[in-house]
């Protein structure tokens, strides 16, 4: 019983990290270029997850499918996180983080194949939800922001279907598998931050401060501790609590970042979060009637950086 309370206290710790990764990107997009702030993410990240391995090298070298595999998913990890971070830069937080929640309706779309009736409506209930958040204080054009971040949602359902495929019934190691994403993202960024870095090195503390939590706490705690927590519970309770990022990101963007929620706003929020669920539920119990051969496990990892 201890031990399941602590499964799920890691797992709610993840989702609240998440959560939270949302408004600290955009205070950092505030003092620097999105560009700057995703090379020292993703740089900081790779000095952490490089120093992991050496630390653990008597488990053996990266393999050459661990390059391979984290070379594609490191390109499509570092799309998803581009279009988050350039929209949360143009929007609220707390939009981004329920605009970014469709991807849990958005990947059984792309892996599940043939789902009930009633996925559909949950999932059109979650569009209905998105509208009303880009409506914000009435019906006008959609925002950038919340476009982008609509594009990253439906680039990280596809990550994640190809984390599920590329990774399934390989001897893949999470933590190499990681640090080979960290570097690929780093160099990635790397031209495009150049001009920004005279203005890194002249950031003060509290910027370098959300730059480590963005990198040590969202990038290399977040993807870890769920993959070890992920391992020790069930998938259904395990999507469950991570499917709470978005509540959090609501709820870290009114309280600590002074953002409003309009009517129009308030009401695609709980629309956002009911359709979510009910898309998590029906796809769940899709997936485990005696018919389908696959397990439920890959859409633990929907959510999240």
């Amino acid at each position: 019983m201890i031990h399941g309370r602590r499964t799920d206290a890691v797992l709610l710790l993840v989702a609240i990290v998440w959560g939270s990764s949302y408004l600290v990107a955009k205070a950092a997009t505030h003092a620097l270029p999105v560009s700057t702030v995703l090379f020292a993410r993703y740089a900081i990240s790779a000095l952490a997850c490089l120093a992991l391995v050496g630390a653990y090298r008597r488990h053996g070298r990266v393999t050459r499918d661990e390059m391979r595999i984290g070379t594609l998913l490191g390109g499509t990890q570092a799309a998803v996180l581009l279009l988050e971070t350039y929209g949360v830069a143009h929007t609220s937080a707390a939009n981004a983080g329920l605009i970014i929640s469709l991807t849990i309706v958005l990947t059984p779309l792309l892996d599940a194949g043939r789902l009930p009736p009633r996925f559909f409506a949950a999932a059109g209930v979650c569009l209905l939800a998105v509208t009303l958040l880009m409506a914000g204080g009435g019906f006008h054009r959609p925002q950038a922001g919340d476009l982008l971040i609509l594009a990253a949602a439906v680039i990280r359902a596809v990550h994640v279907v190809l984390v599920g495929r590329l990774t399934k019934g390989r001897p893949l190691r999470p933590l190499q598998l990681t640090a080979v994403q960290m570097v690929v993202g780093t160099v990635l960024f790397a031209g495009p931050a150049a001009s920004g870095l005279p203005a890194l090195l002249r950031a003060d503390a509290s910027i370098w401060g959300s730059l480590v939590y963005l990198a040590l706490f969202c990038s290399v705690f977040a993807f870890l501790a769920q993959t070890w927590a992920v391992q020790r519970s069930s998938a259904s309770r395990a999507s469950l609590l991570l499917g709470t990022e978005p509540v959090w990101a609501v709820v870290i963007g009114l309280g600590l970042g002074g953002e409003r929620l309009t009517v129009f706003a308030g009401l695609g929020a709980a629309l956002m979060v009911i359709g979510t669920y009910w898309g998590q539920h029906i796809e769940r119990v899709h997936r485990a009637t005696p018919t389908q051969s696959r397990g439920p496990a890959r859409i633990a990892a929907s959510t999240g950086e």
